[in-house]
Formats: C-alpha cells, structure tokens, sequence
C-alpha cells in the first residue's frame, strides 16, 4: 500500500469522524435549545399568569385567563406592530373583565410593554409593566416592584379624570411624574389612556361570550 493510498484512507476516516462529531454536536445544540425553549416558554407563561392576576386576582374570576384569550389588532390606540393576545375574565360565564396588551412607544428609552386590565363597565381593574428598557432607579418605577406609582390606575376610566387630566402633574394632568424621569410616566398614561378608548370603542366584541378576533 503506496502513502497515497493510505494517505487517502486517514482523510476519510478522519472526515467520518468529524462528521459524526458534528452530528452529534448539532443534535445536543439541538436537544438543549428545546430544553431552554421549554423552560424559557413556562418561566413566560408564568410570569404572564402571574402579572394577569395581580391585576385580576382569583376572586374576581373562575375561568383560566390563559386558556379564555382573543386575538386584538390594532395600531391606533394599542400601537400593537402585530396581532397579540388578550384575556378575558368570567363570573358564571359571562365576561367581566378584559386584560390587554398595550404598547406605550415613546418611552425614554424605547417601547414599554403593558398589560391594562378593564372592567367590563369601563373602570380599569390594573396596570401592569411587562417589558422595557427605561432607566433603573428613575424609569424602572414603572415596575410594581419597584414603587406603588403603578397602582394609581387602578378605578380609574375616561372619564375619571377628566380627559384634559389625564396627563403627568407637569402637563397640568393628575398623575405623578417621576424625579428626574418624566417621559416614561408620561408615555405610560398616554398609553392606558388609549387602551380606555380602544376598549371603549370595541366593548361589545371585546365583552362577548364567543372569541372572536378585535379589530380597532
């Protein structure tokens, strides 16, 4: 057997090997993102379950929120970039309240993601921050943990305040702004307040017993 020969017999053997390495090592990338996609999916779910009832809490309700969902579209008042889920919260079967994702674009530091939970007479049962990228120690005071400047929302509707109120202390409105940090406050009212008049304009879908898609 010539060096040629055999030569040519290691480059094979060691491309076999290398093949089967990279199989492998493309099967456990594989195997472990599933993994971490699952984890990363319930750690989601729970935090989503967990936001929806802070702001409706188990006594308010008997349904699963997270299986009792409808799909909303809009740009105009949810600045929603694509179709999101909302929830509805029943008593007996009949709807008593809807959470819906919002999106507040004009944060400091960029889009602040939100929930905004309405009862069904129009009066908001909460607000909760999902996501953002605001400043920590001025901007983060949107996050429950971080400060009760969240709970303000709560009982509020279009009408109460006034409309020409609902804007930060510094705009003449009647919610506070943070020290040092007006825009993110400012961005999050401006946001709820839009959800109001989605929900406003959409109740009697939003408010029906069978899920069908909201359009606004």
């Amino acid at each position: 057997m010539d060096n040629n020969e055999t030569a040519g017999r290691s480059i094979t053997r060691n491309s076999i090997i290398l093949g089967i390495f990279a199989m492998v090592t493309v099967g456990l990338i594989a195997v472990t993102q599933q993994g971490t996609a699952a984890r990363i999916a319930e750690e989601k779910r729970r935090a989503q379950m967990s936001a929806l009832t802070e702001i409706l809490p188990e006594s308010e309700h008997d349904n699963d929120l997270l299986e009792d969902t409808l799909v909303v579209d809009d740009r105009k008042y949810l600045n929603l970039p694509t179709p999101a889920v909302a929830y509805r919260g029943r008593q007996n079967g009949d709807v008593v309240a809807v959470i819906l994702p919002v999106v507040a674009p004009d944060g400091y530091s960029g889009r602040i993601d939100l929930l905004v939970g309405i009862y069904a007479d129009g009066t908001l049962a909460g607000v909760r921050t999902l996501s953002h990228r605001e400043t920590p120690g001025l901007g983060d005071k949107i996050e429950r943990a971080k400060s009760d400047w969240i709970l303000t929302f709560n009982g509020k509707s279009l009408t109460m305040p006034e409309p020409e109120n609902w804007a930060v202390r510094k705009d003449g409105g009647e919610f506070d702004q943070f020290t040092g940090a007006t825009i993110t406050p400012r961005a999050v009212v401006q946001a709820v307040y839009r959800a109001l008049q989605y929900f406003q304009e959409n109740r009697a879908t939003l408010l029906q017993q069978t899920e069908e898609p909201a359009n606004g």
